[in-house]
């Protein structure tokens, strides 16, 4: 029976998660497997690796055939090193202690590499944001500039228009007085008018006085009738 080491999917859409598995090469992807060896998250940075380290060099001596993907995971876990060195002890080139002490340096100096590579990363990450913060806030600060100024032309249009409403109703108010003024001194000629008659009824009262003038001579002629009865009724007498 050709046996694989493949992987295995699981979880959601584009959170996919893979379990690293031992199967029957005639098996379905995500069908029955014989042994599961660990996970593979591809959705951290760098992915997350979690390995059964000894039954994986098991298998892997054993002849279990990786897939590519596979392949590339049991290399970054060092299972393949590790085959490569049981080989060594083998064949007599090297002893088992010297072979699992090159391994657990192999391992420690992958470690300090994986190590460093998130600290760059998050570093980056970081520098990344901060650098568009400081963007944002630039273009932030230069859109509350915009509107301030905006803002303050509007409000000298409206101290401006305001102030010159105010002028223009002092003007006018200054005007209507005049106007006002001159139509009240108007009368004050129609006055001198009205009293003009005043000098012609005096005009036309002047012959009045010339009356008794007049009758002076109707008072005379009643003083001279009794004379000229006095003299008829004289004879009457004789």
């Amino acid at each position: 029976m050709a046996v694989k080491i493949r992987l295995s999917r699981r979880g959601r859409k584009k959170l996919a998660m893979f379990d690293v598995v031992v199967a029957d090469a005639r098996a379905p992807r995500d069908g029955r497997f014989i042994e599961k060896l660990g996970t593979y998250n591809p959705n951290t940075n760098p992915a997350t690796v979690v390995l059964n380290e000894k039954q994986a060099i098991k298998w892997v001596m054993d002849g279990a055939q990786p897939t590519d993907t596979a392949k590339a995971i049991l290399s970054y876990k060092g299972i393949l090193y590790a085959k490569h060195l049981q080989v060594g002890v083998l064949k007599g080139a090297l002893t088992q202690e010297q072979a699992d002490a090159k391994f657990e340096a192999w391992k420690a100096e992958k470690e300090v590499k994986i190590q460093t590579k998130a600290t760059s990363i998050q570093q980056s990450k970081a520098k990344s944001k901060a650098s568009r913060l400081e963007a944002e806030s630039k273009v932030s600060a230069t859109r509350a500039e915009n509107i301030a100024a905006k803002n303050k032309a509007a409000d000298d249009a409206i101290v401006a228009s305001v102030v010159e409403a105010i002028n223009e109703t002092d003007e006018d108010e200054v005007e209507a007085p005049a106007a006002e003024v001159a139509v009240e001194e108007a009368p004050a000629a129609e006055v001198a008018v009205e009293e003009a008659p005043a000098a012609e009824v005096a005009v036309e009262e002047a012959p009045a006085a010339e009356a008794p003038a007049a009758e002076a001579p109707a008072a005379e002629a009643a003083e001279e009738a009794p004379a000229a009865e006095a003299a008829e009724e004289a004879p009457a007498a004789e």
